[in-house]
């Protein structure tokens, strides 16, 4: 026994608009630039230090110019990756500082 199942011709199906505006959201993207944005402070004022330390000799201490000149490399790469990261957050969520 077959059963004849008959679709309309003119089905009207509402376009699907999802809503991203969730409470959390906006909360999740302050806290997210205000790590981001510390961070990149945070990494500018070592680059600062370690670059002026090995730039000009009385400035600092010997251990201090030591420990510049070894970790110099490592600050710059950690600046790259926060300021790819910080544009990458930029551009997908919009920098939101909350003032």
């Amino acid at each position: 026994m077959r059963y004849l199942l008959t679709v309309p011709a003119e089905v009207d199906i509402p376009d699907i608009e999802p809503d991203f505006s969730a409470p959390f959201f906006a909360g999740f993207q302050v806290v997210a630039s205000y790590i981001l944005a510390g961070a990149m402070i945070v990494v500018l004022i070592m680059l600062i230090i370690a670059g002026a330390s090995l730039a000009f000799r009385g400035l600092a201490s010997d251990r201090m110019r030591t420990w510049a000149g070894e970790n110099i490399l490592w600050i710059f790469i950690a600046a790259a990756v926060l300021g790819a990261a910080s544009g990458l957050f930029q551009w997908f969520v919009n920098f939101d500082f909350g003032f």
